[in-house]
């Protein structure tokens, strides 16, 4: 015997209420295996894959690519047990049985206790039994007849089902977004990525290509086309929320140390060129990374956060290292756990696969929570100093500049040197002047001689 089985959104166990769907990877009428992955979801924070908790037939989907689904809500169908096969059409006789039949009240069937199933990213809503299940949505089986011709469906007697789509287009989660915003069917295009991958360009390129829709003759260009609108959602809306909360909870003060970091260049071209350390990208970022996990040890004020609940100041013990990486979704601060006990080339190491994976869209959500500190790398667009806002939790964040060459002192001269500034923003609630300025202080004391981390 087969049965109807809802797969509802699962909680992706961030704390948030709704999701946005990106994308299908299955059709009504496919067979899906446990574990598989049927569809992309946008949360506030990252591209998630939802696999299928059950082994069954796809039989309907309850949502479109860019409809917001709340957790818990119905999401497909399936029919699990019993023979995958297609059904048998229904005779004539069978047919007029079931409109008949139709007219009256079914009998509820008897249900099995709520269960919870296990699945890749969380458990979905159990099962409530105060609520009745929302049925099935019935895919005809023939085109509806017109009032004209009552017998045209009735005559015939075979199933239209939807044919099976082709093998699916190569492309990644925020890639297929793009192509569902801009209007671009995937399946027209050729990758010119490897093996075929479809990329932002490809996308990019086949919605610039399609004509203009033409205006009607004597009708000018309506007002709107001078403005584009863009839905806040996903990333975008999160990080608004999050700045929001942050510069108004929270009094920001920032300071500013701009630091001689030629030892420190030195010490990045030496790593470069030995042997032992080819295979690890090290960087002013991870060099500033360990000076700050070193710092906090001194300065544990600033590895704190506010609990306005209970009226504490909650310190932390181990360093979760915030790194901000700029994706083609929004912002994302991804976090490095346990940074304190990292080495250089462990921290170089880890920096550069958060934000690899956050570009790529598979940043998974554990990842972005939890933090205790971060660092954020404004250098990379040439900017020397600002004044970065905090993160939602955390007491302090350091920005780090561009690294400049130019005139400094040094021994008494003047001479071209590697100047960088840092710019450190801190919750003044948690941090006085005096704590921050001995963490940047200890921070800038490292980068100018890498070798004083040896006496902190």
């Amino acid at each position: 015997m087969s049965a109807e089985r809802d797969f509802a959104l699962p909680d992706l166990g961030e704390g948030l209420t709704e999701s946005e769907l990106i994308d299908w990877r299955v059709a009504v009428g496919d067979t899906v295996e446990l574990n598989q992955i049927v569809a992309d979801v946008e949360t506030a924070k990252a591209v998630v894959e939802l696999p299928s908790p059950v082994a069954g037939v796809v039989t309907a989907l309850h949502a479109e690519p860019g409809q917001t689904v709340e957790v818990g809500a119905s999401l497909m169908t399936f029919r699990v047990g019993g023979s995958d096969a297609p059904e048998p059409a229904a005779s004539d006789d069978e047919q007029a049985a079931e409109a008949a039949s139709a007219a009256e009240p079914e009998a509820p069937a008897p249900e099995a206790p709520a269960k919870r199933e296990p699945n890749l990213v969380g458990y979905g809503a159990a099962a409530d039994a105060s609520h009745p299940k929302r049925k099935a949505r019935r895919v005809p089986s023939v085109p509806a007849a017109s009032a004209a011709e009552p017998t045209a469906a009735a005559a015939s007697t075979t199933t239209l089902e939807r044919p099976r789509p082709a093998e699916r287009p190569r492309s990644t989660p925020p890639v297929r977004k793009l192509a569902h915003d801009l209007g671009v069917d995937l399946e027209a295009l050729d990758g010119s990525g490897e093996r075929g991958l479809i990329t932002r360009a490809d996308v990019e390129q086949a919605a610039s290509a399609r004509p203009a829709p033409a205006a009607p003759s004597g009708a000018s260009a309506p007002a709107d086309d001078r403005v584009t609108r863009t839905p806040v959602r996903g990333v975008r809306k999160h990080t608004a929320e999050a700045m929001v909360r942050s510069a108004f909870t929270a009094p920001h003060a920032t300071e500013f140390l701009t630091v001689d970091v030629t030892a420190s260049t030195e010490l990045l071209d030496e790593l470069r060129d030995d042997r032992a350390t080819a295979g690890h990208r090290v960087t002013m970022l991870a060099m500033a990374a360990k000076a700050t996990c070193i710092a906090l040890a001194r300065t544990p004020e600033l590895n704190s956060r506010w609990d306005d609940e209970a009226h504490e100041i909650v310190q932390h013990h181990y360093v979760n290292l915030g790194i901000a990486v700029a994706t083609e979704r929004g912002l994302l601060v991804p976090n490095v756990r346990d940074a304190e006990g990292m080495s250089l080339l462990e921290l170089a190491d880890a920096i550069g696969d958060l934000a690899a994976t956050a570009r790529d869209g598979r940043t998974p959500p554990a990842d972005l929570t939890g933090g205790t500190m971060s660092i954020t790398n404004i250098g990379v667009f040439g900017i020397d100093a600002g004044t970065p806002i905090l993160n939602p939790g955390e007491a302090a964040i350091l920005a780090t500049g561009a690294v400049r060459r130019m005139p400094w002192e040094h021994r008494g001269e003047v001479a071209l040197r590697d100047v960088m500034t840092l710019s450190l923003s801190f919750d003044h609630r948690l941090v006085d002047g005096a704590q921050a300025s001995r963490f940047l202080a200890d921070v800038g004391a490292i980068l100018r001689q890498p070798g004083r981390a040896l006496t902190m």
